[in-house]
């Protein structure tokens, strides 16, 4: 139901399919019938917010109920915004138009620490306060979920509520505290006192900040009631939560416009850089039939004729083979294209070879991650040289003509020596092409070297390390260029400036909320789009409140630190992740979880199970 002043706008944008929902499995109710609604917010353009598959999961979670409406909201480009301002048209979401500041809760997803100003920028478009603390009504209730929140502090001082962990239960839980406090005319500050003792939920506004002279941390101090260590909500059994039948299939091209099919969570592989490696613990797979069962009515529903399997490592599956040949008899034979990203080198069989070939012919995409073999051991990706040669050879064997690989620079311990190792590692899998015999003969070979910056996260036994500054990111970027031997290799990478707010903003406290406001204040938005990126904008917001952002990215932190973190449990242990940071720098290696169980303690959370370890 688009409004009249919406529609006006709608002949003087671009793409306005991204502001008129309707689209096929949309949900619409009748609003006088439920009791709450709900805005689920995702702070970017329809096209990336349409394809993440999180918020598909809770528009079907929330709309289950038969008291709540879910609707959909996304950023609007700057053409829309624009208008939207200059008509005094507040935000509104896709499935009623109406405007959401008089909805009862407003969730944003946060995927990624640059869309921290889209957020603010939402929520003034929805003539909201921006600061919790000037919220005082009961309704709207502003909370924030994603990986993001693993370290939520920098932007705290906006949410009333914070989900960590898994959303599918607790969501739940949350409206029906919302429900009763509404019926019940109770207040914001009741609700709250209520929510914080539903495990995943943490209440910024109860913990109290100090600092050391050094500017460190010096105490985060539950006040209220709430708890000293705010536990993550996590899934017990994948085979029964909620999973969507049906996605909302959209007028126009998205991102990842196919079905997706998540396959399991967490991951036993245990690479140091990688935050999902390890706040998805522990491992929880599904059935085969289960993903049979779930891909089969997603495809019915949406006519989509791409499944792609969703998860950290699709090969890991501890019943891939079964899986991939139940699903293909009846992809194949519907004209289903099966997506499988996420393969490993290292289990890259020769029974995968022959079902993949039976899937696609596109190109291949590995992670060696590291150009040399100590620096992959630092990193633990127990992945060898002859491991990814072997494997481009089965796939060259198989008719495969083109491969991708996935490196990032900027590693702790790197020297320009493993940068090279990039360009060699590429050149020894051109020369591979070429030595095969059953390649496919008048063709050439193509490896693309996608190289990410290494950014420090938490949750990681990396969270204690320095990030490598612009100037040495560059230098690197300089030097894998000129190393490059051959045209067949095409290299890219990030740019570097992105990475420094990216960095300072993982692993920074509260003090950064102020630096967040005043960076919105000075235009910054949609950081992530390099064309609307302001690296002045950003440097001018710490100048104005006095704050170094390289004292979040360029020092070592101690053991002893207190982390801004280290208030919220998401199973992992810290010992676990010290134990794992002193191996990296001796270049040990730690084996996969089906291997030997390295008592990481994720396991705990879920009542001491973890399928990694059957």
């Amino acid at each position: 139901m688009i409004k009249k002043e919406v529609e006006k706008l709608l002949q003087y944008v671009q793409k306005p399919a991204r502001y008129t929902g309707g689209e096929l499995n949309s949900v619409v109710k009748d609003k006088d019938a439920v009791s709450l609604r709900y805005a689920f917010c995702f702070p970017d353009i329809y096209e990336i917010g349409m394809s993440h598959l999180g918020m598909k999961i809770l528009y079907g979670v929330v709309n289950e109920r038969e008291d709540a409406w879910c609707e959909r909201v996304f950023a609007p480009d700057t053409d829309m915004e624009e208008l939207m301002r200059k008509h005094n048209v507040p935000l509104f979401a896709l499935e009623s138009g109406d405007y959401i500041k008089d909805f009862d809760m407003i969730g944003f997803t946060l995927q990624y620490e640059l869309s921290y100003t889209n957020v603010l920028n939402m929520l003034d478009l929805a003539g909201l306060p921006l600061f919790s603390k000037d919220r005082e009504a009961l309704t709207p209730i502003i909370a924030f979920g994603g990986p993001c929140t693993c370290n939520p502090e920098p932007i705290s001082d906006f949410a009333d509520i914070i989900f960590l962990g898994e959303g599918e239960e607790s969501t739940n839980e949350v409206l029906d505290v919302l429900k009763y406090c509404k019926e019940n005319n109770l207040s914001k500050k009741d609700f709250l006192l209520k929510v914080k003792d539903i495990q995943g939920i943490y209440v910024p506004s109860f913990y109290e900040d100090s600092y050391n002279d050094d500017g460190t941390l010096k105490e985060l101090k539950a006040t209220n009631g709430a708890p000293e260590k705010v536990k993550k909500s996590i899934i017990s059994d994948l085979n029964k939560v909620y999973y969507p039948k049906e996605f909302v299939v959209p007028f126009i091209n998205i991102v990842h416009d196919r079905a997706v099919e998540e396959i399991f969570r967490g991951c036993i592989r245990g690479c140091r850089f990688c935050q999902a490696g390890f706040i998805y613990r522990p491992i929880r797979e599904k059935s085969v039939e289960t993903i049979n069962a779930q891909s089969k009515a997603l495809i019915e529903s949406t006519g989509y004729d791409e499944l792609s399997l969703c998860s950290l490592s699709t090969s890991d599956h501890s019943d891939v083979n079964n899986m991939l040949s139940s699903l293909i008899d009846w992809t194949a034979k519907d004209k289903i294209n099966l997506s499988l990203p996420s393969l490993r080198v290292d289990n890259f069989s020769d029974e995968l070879v022959e079902k993949l070939k039976l899937v696609r012919k596109s190109g291949l995409t590995f992670a060696p991650e590291a150009g040399t073999q100590r620096m992959r051991d630092v990193i633990n990706k127990n992945v060898t040289e002859e491991e990814v040669l072997r494997t481009c050879n089965k796939a060259f064997d198989n008719g495969w003509t083109s491969v991708k690989l996935y490196f990032m620079m900027g590693l702790p311990t790197e020297t320009m020596e493993d940068i090279e190792g990039i360009a060699n590692l590429a050149m020894e899998v051109v020369h591979a092409f070429y030595r095969n015999e059953n390649r496919q003969k008048g063709t050439g070979v193509q490896v693309s070297v996608s190289c990410a910056s290494f950014i420090p996260k938490p949750f990681t036994p990396f969270q204690w390390e320095p990030e490598d500054n612009m100037e040495s990111l560059k230098a690197k970027q300089a030097h894998l260029l000129e190393s490059i031997p051959s045209k067949k290799i095409k290299v890219s990478y990030h740019e570097t400036p992105t990475s420094l707010i990216e960095g300072v903003f993982a692993r920074g406290d509260r003090k950064l909320n102020k630096v967040l406001y005043s960076a919105y204040k000075n235009g910054c938005k949609f950081d992530s789009w390099d064309d609307k990126f302001s690296f002045e904008g950003w440097m001018k917001a710490f100048e104005e409140n006095g704050i170094d952002p390289y004292f979040y990215t360029q020092r070592k932190r101690e053991f002893s630190e207190l982390l801004p973190w280290d208030h919220l449990d998401y199973g992992v242990s810290r010992r676990f992740l010290e134990k794992e940071n002193i191996k990296a720098h001796n270049n040990e290696t730690t084996p996969h979880c089906r291997i030997k169980c390295a008592a990481c303690g994720a396991n705990k959370l879920n009542g001491g199970n973890c399928d990694a370890r059957n």
